[in-house]
């Protein structure tokens, strides 16, 4: 069967997360100042990726929650004990000027636009609702998607196939009729796959490999994909 909908992660596929988050950041840093333990601002804003991606794909493994994480990363960047009020303090702070620096990746929309009249679109997200939704409607492209699905509120992140299968059900489609979209391998596309998606690995890094992927390295790769002028069955076509 064709497929009829598209579903769309949103931090590194539709949204710049990592962009945004090094510029919040380092305007953060650059007034609060950072621990003694890094020699440069760059050292700092390193570390303080490498720690997002540790304490992220804990909440994605459920061992810890949303708001945990967070935590939790603030107190292994500063290598300090703080209660969770000034963890959080910290991070408010942080927020402001990562929100501050939100933009959309610039082959979104014309994408968004170009598969307009032929794929239903919704969002399945491993954040929670709240901010997610406020994301997508400051950005300006919640009324793209009719529905959004978080793992927060779903009780289930992806990979694990329930997060996949709760988003297909609220389009009333079976898995088979969806792709999925997103910027991790595992987490992503893999993920799809094994809950009966199609899953496409959207590579905008350009890491390579993963020859068992679908894989485009922008997502102007995707309409002729969704129409079938490349095989799904032919991974690791692009780039």
């Amino acid at each position: 069967m064709a497929i009829r909908a598209v579903l769309w992660d949103i931090d590194d596929t539709i949204f710049d997360y990592s962009g945004a988050d090094r510029i919040g950041m380092r305007k953060h840093l650059e007034g609060e100042g950072f621990p003694e333990e890094y020699d440069s601002l760059e050292r700092a804003l390193d570390a303080w990726k490498a720690v997002t991606d540790v304490h992220w794909a804990r909440f994605a493994a459920g061992e810890t929650d949303f708001q945990g994480q967070r935590r939790e990363r603030v107190r292994e960047f500063l290598g300090r004990r703080l209660s969770d009020g000034e963890a959080d303090s910290w991070f408010g702070r942080h927020a402001a000027h990562y929100e501050a620096a939100w933009s959309l990746f610039p082959d979104v929309l014309p994408v968004l636009d170009r598969l307009a009249g032929s794929f239903r679109h919704a969002v399945l997200s491993n954040a929670g609702i709240h901010n997610q939704d406020r994301k997508l409607r400051t950005l300006g492209v919640r009324d793209r998607f009719e529905a959004v699905v978080c793992a927060v509120e779903l009780g289930l992140a992806k990979p694990h196939p329930g997060a996949f299968h709760a988003a297909c059900e609220a389009m009333a489609l079976d898995p088979h009729e969806v792709a999925y979209v997103g910027d991790e391998p595992d987490i992503d596309a893999g993920g799809a796959v094994a809950a009966g998606l199609t899953g496409i690995w959207l590579d905008r890094r350009g890491r390579g490999g993963r020859p068992e992927l679908t894989r485009i390295t922008g997502l102007d790769d995707l309409p002729a994909l969704l129409a079938g002028n490349t095989r799904f069955g032919a991974p690791d076509t692009f780039g």
